[in-house]
């Protein structure tokens, strides 16, 4: 006899109301992603130390003209994502009456090592999705970044390039703030 797993989903607003009665707490690494809640990879040294140089780097030439988000939430229709870092628009709150929609993140960066495809697939359906302009891969597998910019409704991203740790990138939003990717592994 076969049988079929039934999976349940949940809006945003169900899953932040597990969060709110205390099912979900914030030692539960988990995140909603389409609708699924979904739990995290542990965060290993090699990972841990890229989202430290990532937020440290983007604090110290970004930090004035955004908000450098690690590891918070970012809300769209039916997810929220936990990206490792996000660049968020200048609120003078800090968003602290409203988790970050689409419109607000100017870049979403994921760290990935045991993560990969997830992060490749899912993930980066998920903020196309939400139009967020621009998410980049750091690719510790790999060593290099992926730069994923011009998204579509329809979940995938028109312009995508893979450069290697000798090249370079500026956000988007920021053409005047050159990072060399090396920096960024």
């Amino acid at each position: 006899m076969s049988s079929t797993l039934t999976r349940h989903r949940f809006t945003v607003a169900q899953y932040e109301g597990m969060v709110d009665s205390g099912i979900l707490t914030e030692n539960d690494r988990v995140e909603l992603l389409h609708g699924e809640v979904v739990e995290k990879m542990t965060i290993g040294p090699a990972h841990a130390a890229s989202v430290n140089r990532l937020n440290q780097l983007f604090q110290i030439r970004l930090g004035t003209v955004a908000i450098v988000a690690v590891q918070n939430p970012i809300q769209t229709v039916d997810s929220e994502p936990e990206p490792d870092l996000a660049l968020l628009r200048l609120r003078v709150d800090f968003y602290s009456t409203a988790t970050p929609s689409g419109d607000d993140v100017l870049l979403v960066v994921e760290v990935s090592d045991t993560t990969l495809e997830t992060d490749r697939t899912l993930k980066c359906e998920i903020y196309a999705e939400a139009g967020i302009p621009e998410y980049w891969i750091v690719n510790l597998v790999e060593n290099c970044l992926e730069v994923h910019r011009d998204p579509s409704p329809s979940g995938s991203y028109a312009w995508t390039r893979r450069l290697d740790i000798e090249s370079s990138v500026a956000p988007l939003s920021f053409p005047d703030y050159q990072f060399p990717v090396r920096e960024l592994m």
